[in-house]
């Protein structure tokens, strides 16, 4: 039976290696296409795709398998769940892989795109530019249609012009940054407030004005500290909770 392949992953060996790897996993599964396997490699092949010991894919997998995304048969190996609820919390260990993973498994509608002036809030990330590409989209859970957040991406013309908007529909956009267009992302720097929802953002995730949302804005920055994207993103606050880890080596 073939498996599913998973996509790969450069580990940074600051932060725990089973999580890393299980948000790897999780971004690869939550991306996957339809007709991909639901079969995955094992244990063994697993730990040696990531370059992990075995006990640490093991761990891997079972924060997987308590978030019921995969469900582990004794002899018969592990399945991805095709209609596990996504809607889970986020949780940042400072890894992109998460924020990949955390950006997957929703369905993502394009509402528009363009070029616009940087809006004065992020006037100080684009310094030398005076016009930047612009995406926004509306995302909803996979199984019940439900909206869960909606995304405004400003980015760099010059990278921009390095793919299509369409890919924005299948692929969230820190990975069209790092896999389709190959930009090497340095670092991403989020900030989370809480906000009350005003007119359109009540209107697109279908809650009461003036209900809490949580509104985040995440920069992400190039090998060289440019900009490439900045994303304002506004959650419903009853889908989301951010657990922030920070690494004290």
């Amino acid at each position: 039976m073939t498996s599913f392949a998973p996509d790969s992953i450069v580990l940074n060996r600051k932060l725990p290696l089973w999580y890393q790897v299980s948000q790897s996993l999780r971004a690869s599964i939550l991306g996957r296409s339809p007709q991909d396997p639901l079969r995955l490699p094992t244990e063994e092949q697993l730990a040696e795709h990531y370059g992990v010991s075995v006990l640490t894919m093991r761990q891997a997998l079972k924060e997987l398998e308590d978030e019921g995304l995969i469900t582990r048969h004794r002899r018969r190996g592990t399945f991805i769940e095709p209609d596990a609820r996504r809607g889970t919390p986020v949780r940042l260990l400072g890894s992109v892989d998460a924020i990949v993973a955390q950006q997957s498994g929703m369905t993502t509608e394009l509402l528009d795109h363009g070029k616009g002036p940087v809006p004065p809030e992020l006037a100080e990330h684009f310094p030398e530019i005076d016009e930047v590409a612009t995406y926004h989209r509306l995302r909803s859970d996979e199984k019940t249609g439900e909206p869960t957040n909606h995304a405004r991406n400003y980015v760099r013309p010059d990278v921009a012009a390095r793919f299509e908007a369409a890919e924005l529909l299948h692929r969230p956009m820190t990975k069209v940054l790092r896999d389709v267009v190959r930009v090497d992302i340095s670092r991403i720097t989020d900030t989370v407030e809480a906000r009350l929802a005003d007119p359109e953002t009540a209107r697109l995730l279908q809650v009461p004005l003036l209900s809490p949302i949580l509104h985040y804005t995440g920069v992400t920055y190039d090998a060289e500290g440019r900009v490439l994207d900045a994303a304002v993103i506004h959650y419903r606050g009853d889908r989301f909770s951010f657990t922030v880890t920070l690494d004290a080596t």
